[in-house]
């Protein structure tokens, strides 16, 4: 796995709900303050300025039901500024013509998504009629360089109501070039929750332990003094994924036809109840993606709703399933893996 592709460690900032035009207001500044916090140039700032409010303001022309999720990236000592838009319809039926500078269906002069694949080091989209659209935007300072799109990505949204999110991902490669992945659903939501969940992700990525049994064991023991977690965590390479859980993350193996493999967790509590932890290990062909959820995401989603989905950036395709999937009335995560490197 090279450098560029390490998986990024995630710093969420909260969601942005698009109901007013004011909302590209809030979006910016949020957006800003990411940046400067990781030492964006004053220029490269506003390129970030730019961005954020093109993305809301599309979502608030065009759009029903829009947000805008606002994320810090660290890999090494560099930072980057996420943002991914998403929106329940109508949907583009062309998106890369729609993303083209001088056109428009607002009567506008039609530079907004345009703006946003200029100044973006990544731009992704993937838009489904009569379903909607979600759009990506990476941001790093310095020359713009095309950043390659991560292997694995995730995301996640808290309980209506509630300002941070008790479910977390996380991700880090492994010394033989494969790949980990651990999605931690804290029990119940609010700050207790968040820091529960946080506390598994620092001890997943303080420790170079590689097998999932014995990360869940080491996470378990180390957590104690929190709440507690459900915790599952996959690993990727050599055509195969070992899975080992506790508690209802569920980890799905899916296909683009639509078919899909469960991958099994045991009963239990991370930091609390622990009867017994295995590992399980499946078959994993080149154009499969791993998908693994918390509860707060519904087990109804299939790959055959969203052609071509599963070929994209893994952060496109947990943010579509986040958005129809997720529930409302409970936290959210979902993570996304390919089987194979960028591109397949």
């Amino acid at each position: 796995m090279t450098a560029a592709a390490v998986p990024p460690t995630v710093e969420e900032l909260g969601w942005v709900a698009v109901e007013d035009a004011g909302a590209a207001g809030v979006a910016r500044r949020v957006a800003v303050d990411c940046a400067h916090r990781l030492g964006f140039s004053e220029s490269r700032a506003g390129e970030v300025a730019i961005v954020a409010a093109e993305l809301v303001s599309n979502l608030h022309r065009h759009a029903e039901n829009g947000a805008l999720s606002v994320r810090c990236l660290r890999r090494g000592e560099a930072g980057g500024v996420e943002l991914v838009a998403v929106d329940g319809g109508p949907g583009m039926r062309d998106l890369p013509f729609s993303s083209l500078d001088g056109n428009s269906t607002a009567g506008t002069l039609g530079i907004g998504l345009g703006a946003v694949q200029r100044l973006s080091d990544v731009a992704t989209g993937y838009s489904l009629p009569g379903r909607g659209t979600v759009l990506t935007a990476q941001l790093w300072p310095g020359e713009r360089r095309g950043v390659a799109p991560a292997r694995v990505a995730g995301l996640s949204r808290p309980i209506t109501g509630e300002k941070v999110c008790g479910d977390r991902y996380a991700a880090r490669a492994t010394g033989d070039g494969g790949l980990l992945v651990l999605v931690a659903d804290g029990l119940g939501h609010g700050s207790l929750a968040a820091a529960a969940s946080a506390a598994v992700v620092d001890a997943f990525l303080g420790t170079a332990i590689e097998a999932p049994g014995a990360i869940v064991e080491h996470v378990h023991r180390v957590v104690s003094h929190t709440r507690g977690a459900a915790v599952s965590v996959a690993r990727l390479g050599g055509g195969s994924a070992v899975f080992a859980g506790l508690g209802n993350v569920a980890g799905t193996i899916a296909f683009p036809d639509g078919d899909r493999r469960g991958m099994v967790s045991m009963p239990g509590i991370v930091g609390h109840q622990a009867r017994g932890v295995r590992e399980f290990t499946y078959e994993l062909p080149p154009e499969a993606i791993v998908v693994m959820h918390s509860d707060g995401v519904s087990d109804r989603w299939n790959l055959r709703d969203y052609p071509g989905l599963s070929r994209q950036d893994p952060l496109l395709v947990a943010a579509t399933l986040l958005r129809d999937a997720g529930v409302r009335r409970d936290d959210a995560c979902v993570a996304v893996a390919r089987a194979v490197g960028w591109p397949a």
